[in-house]
């Protein structure tokens, strides 16, 4: 019988170990219910009260004890350079006005491939490179405040 969770907790919060890992794509992370595969062949069926962002490092509560570390899988990205601190606010804008997930850092961008948006930043001025790394978007205005509440749906992806 597969395992069971209906709980999340964010990282650090459990006093022990994980027994097991799950790898997920960001696509992947956004669920409520369902069947996910661990690293060692056993499956944990995810059982929550409304869907949630999991999180690197969030950990999945085990009817029964125990937890379940989520990792981020490593994906192809684009990696996004601006000419300085005020380009890369532009770019973050015209990225946002498409709501696309990205992730911003000091000084880079990261956001899923797409060849028309790549077109678009490298007309903008910036510097694209791929890169595989795991991907950590920001959580939308709409996340809300309350632990890993998904207020606003995220399943109006824009593929070009």
């Amino acid at each position: 019988m597969p395992y069971r969770s209906t709980e999340v907790l964010s990282p650090g919060s459990a006093e022990r170990a994980p027994l097991y890992r799950v790898t997920l794509s960001h696509d992947q992370r956004h669920l409520r219910r369902k069947l996910l595969h661990l690293e060692n062949d056993d499956v944990v069926m995810l059982d929550l009260k409304e869907p949630v962002m999991l999180a690197d490092g969030d950990l999945l509560v085990l009817e029964g004890g125990g937890y379940i570390e989520v990792k981020a899988a490593e994906e192809a990205l684009y990696e996004i350079r601006p000419r300085d601190r005020l380009h890369l606010i532009e770019l973050a804008w015209h990225l946002g006005n498409r709501h696309l997930p990205a992730a911003v850092e000091e000084g880079r961008i990261l956001i899923a491939r797409d060849s028309v948006i790549r077109a678009m930043l490298e007309g903008l001025g910036a510097t694209v490179s791929e890169v595989i790394e795991p991907f950590h978007p920001l959580r939308g205005a709409y996340h809300g405040t309350g632990g890993h509440h998904h207020g606003h749906g995220r399943d109006h992806h824009h593929h070009g």
